[in-house]
């Protein structure tokens, strides 16, 4: 059974930074795809962020344009964990983030969210001006 746990949130300032991690247990290997999203306030549907996915030897990672050179994604492997590092936070980065988990690799959208077919809880990410 696939899990996703998420945990690292709060709450910061304008500027500030976060490090979010998703304890990934269920499935072997490092190829399926695992990215991070996000819902904000009032909205349904949720924001790709950053997500990753193996081909071979080459690792393909992709950023909403809203967060490129902000956060970074990456991968433990030995710790089968996943972290979002978020810099530079601003008010519109509110929002609870989920990790997910797709059923293998990705060629096509890595950050929408009907690719993926597991997730976690959420954690929640607030960010004052």
């Amino acid at each position: 059974q696939v899990q996703l746990v998420e945990s690292g949130g709060g709450s910061v300032q304008t500027g500030g930074s976060l490090r979010l991690s998703c304890g990934v247990s269920g499935f072997s290997g490092g190829s399926r795809a695992l990215g991070w999203f996000r819902q904000a306030p009032g909205k349904e549907e949720r924001q790709g962020v950053a997500a990753m996915s193996l081909f071979g030897i080459r690792i393909f990672i992709n950023y909403a344009d809203s967060v490129k050179g902000r956060f970074t994604i990456s991968r433990d492997n030995a710790a089968n964990t996943l972290y979002l590092q978020m810099n530079n936070l601003k008010p519109e980065d509110t929002a609870i983030y989920y990790c997910a988990a797709a059923g293998g690799a990705l060629a096509g959208d890595r950050l929408l969210q009907e690719n993926y077919n597991f997730w976690g809880q959420g954690t929640q990410v607030t960010v004052s001006s």
